[in-house]
């Protein structure tokens, strides 16, 4: 399968989850020394992993640890991992097959936010529902990023914010995520467009750094757009466009 150079940008999801293996991360590492989009991308998906786990985290219940440690005396050890003689792969290998680690992080993900849901039967069910909203979250943009055909482009905002967009055909889907995106004040929201054929349609608001899934058909549009808007969104931009970037072939 022909790989393109952003394809390297696929892995940045998994790694920032911790989804990679200790061979797959020491290369990935060694990527990131020669990549600043990878590093910056690599910093937005952490930030972002940590807004989500932070909006629906709670303490576990007191009895928690006397019960795990009482568990511990009839859990069986695993036996040692014996690493194979084979070499490490190379980031080329790594790319052969991304949507392993991929697929590997969303799970992690979605299992971490469950196990958060099961703490938080006991607290209430408004955060029970905070916690499935969190985990949908993850499990669509992983979809779009796991896809054989996810393709990405990055760019950067008049007001400094920096931004990639990962598309799926197949999927019909696009992934936005904004860095280093100003507060946009007080009755102000920014607003996402999908560019088709010079006709701007609303594609979702996000108030600061973070990744969401495109709303609308991204099949026909050329370009996806940022503008300021009042709060809650508009029909048609209002001002003019932060950003106006090509979304990938």
């Amino acid at each position: 399968m022909k790989h393109h150079a952003t394809d390297a940008h696929t892995l940045v999801a998994a790694y920032a989850l911790g989804a990679l293996d200790d061979d797959e991360r020491k290369d990935f590492d060694a990527h990131l020394q020669a990549c600043e989009a990878c590093r910056q991308e690599a910093a937005e998906f952490q930030a972002t992993t940590a807004r989500l786990a932070a909006a629906v985290a709670q303490p576990p219940p007191p009895a928690a640890k006397a019960q795990v440690m009482a568990a511990i005396d009839g859990v069986r050890q695993l036996p040692p991992r014996i690493p194979s003689a084979s070499a490490a792969p190379a980031i080329g290998g790594i790319l052969r097959r991304r949507a392993v680690p991929l697929a590997l992080a969303a799970s992690v993900a979605a299992a971490a936010l469950g196990g958060v849901a099961v703490w938080q039967t006991q607290n209430g069910n408004d955060l029970e529902q905070q916690a499935r909203q969190a985990q949908q979250r993850l499990d669509e943009v992983s979809a779009v990023l796991a896809a054989p055909d996810a393709r990405t482009v990055h760019g950067k905002a008049v007001n400094g914010a920096l931004t990639t967009v990962v598309s799926s055909q197949q999927r019909n889907k696009a992934v936005f995520t904004a860095g280093n995106l100003p507060a946009p004040g007080a009755g102000k929201t920014y607003q996402l467009w999908l560019d088709h054929d010079g006709t701007m349609r609303p594609a979702g608001l996000i108030q600061g750094d973070g990744t969401i899934v495109l709303s609308g058909d991204p099949a026909d549009a050329g370009a996806v757009g940022l503008t300021l808007e009042p709060a809650g969104g508009s029909p048609q931009p209002t001002t003019a466009p932060l950003l106006l970037m090509n979304l990938p072939a």
